[in-house]
């Protein structure tokens, strides 16, 4: 049984575009469909697996490394895919959808509840003052060096906390939100009842899984693997490609205002596309636009735009472009 979505739980389009897609073509493309949701979660869980079950299999540095690597991309997957889930996007039925993106969130330490609220206001509020990603990706260009240097401290683990505290619903205000009611009343008021009180408990689910977990490991002889197979990924490599994809998303673009320029969608290699922007995530003007559409419809709607010359003059850069773009020297 579908449930509607009510007020102060819905996700806006962005309505400030000049001409939009048929309403046809946009019933198709938010169509949800179970079997390429599960096949999604199938995939990233498979891949988690193998990386994972080589690694204890073969437990040397060769294999080790690289398997870190990947799984930190795939772990980034799992933040993809709850995101989509946060969207209502995984299955039409609210308590499958919501308990699929809870199990595949808190792993990698999310709470996917307390995600779908501050994440409404990113989309709600775009580039405003209740934006709540303002502090990722805002400011840039601001050279390379001030780019490289925040990774490298992503890298090293220290800004992990900062990082969940976001996905646990309580992100840090930027410059305009500082000394107003966004800091006293974090995650703030365009949120109804129900989504705060089913973020109240799904933190305590995503805290007893990070105690259970790894006292589990603990007793069966693999705490030691579980550290450095997962933690160690999750608290570190994962971090700097995190705030890497944010950046090229929202960093350095041409208009805080226009919905086709606000938002980037950046295209590259397949391999670039898989490591970086996991299930179709690199659409990012097209998720603006229509944030009802799943991931698995948002290169179809890449495509709908393009035909119809929606997309023109567009901020639609390869991944290499847009690196360019935002390792660029602060404008005076």
């Amino acid at each position: 049984m579908k449930t509607e979505v009510q007020k102060g739980q819905e996700f806006r389009e962005d309505t400030r575009r000049a001409k939009s897609l048929p309403p046809e073509i946009i019933k198709r493309l938010t169509r949800i469909n179970p079997l390429k949701s599960t096949l999604g979660l199938l995939q990233t869980v498979a891949i988690l697996a193998a990386c994972i079950g080589l690694s204890i299999y073969y437990w040397t540095p060769w294999v080790v490394i690289p398997c870190l690597f990947i799984i930190a991309t795939r772990q980034q997957a799992c933040f993809v895919l709850a995101h989509d889930a946060a969207h209502y996007r995984m299955y039409k039925t609210r308590w499958l959808n919501d308990l699929a993106g809870r199990l595949i969130a808190s792993p990698v330490g999310i709470s996917m509840c307390s995600y779908r609220v501050v994440h409404r206001l990113h989309h709600n509020h775009l580039y405003g003052k209740q934006d709540p990603d303002i502090p990722l990706h805002g400011g840039y260009p601001r050279g390379k060096a001030y780019l490289f240097k925040k990774l490298l401290k992503d890298l090293t683990g220290s800004t992990a906390f900062k990082t969940f505290s976001y996905f646990f619903g309580a992100p840090a205000p930027n410059k305009d939100q500082a000394n107003t009611a966004y800091e006293k009343n974090r995650p703030l008021d365009d949120t109804s009842p129900a989504l705060r009180k089913a973020a109240d408990l799904d933190r305590w689910g995503v805290l007893a899984f990070h105690i259970i977990m790894p006292t589990i490991c603990w007793y069966m002889g693999y705490l030691l693997e579980y550290l450095v197979l997962w933690i160690l990924p999750l608290l570190t490599l994962l971090q700097p490609i995190l705030r890497f994809r944010a950046i090229c998303e929202h960093g350095a673009v041409r208009s805080l205002d226009e919905p086709m320029k606000a938002s980037r969608t950046n295209t590259g290699p397949a391999w670039i596309r898989f490591l970086l922007f996991p299930h179709s995530v690199n659409y990012h003007i097209e998720h603006h636009l229509y944030p009802s559409i799943p991931h698995y419809n948002l290169a179809e709607c890449h495509r709908e735009l393009l035909e119809r010359g929606l997309l023109d003059n567009a901020e639609v850069r390869d991944i290499r472009e847009t690196a360019k773009m935002i390792i660029a020297p602060k404008a005076a």
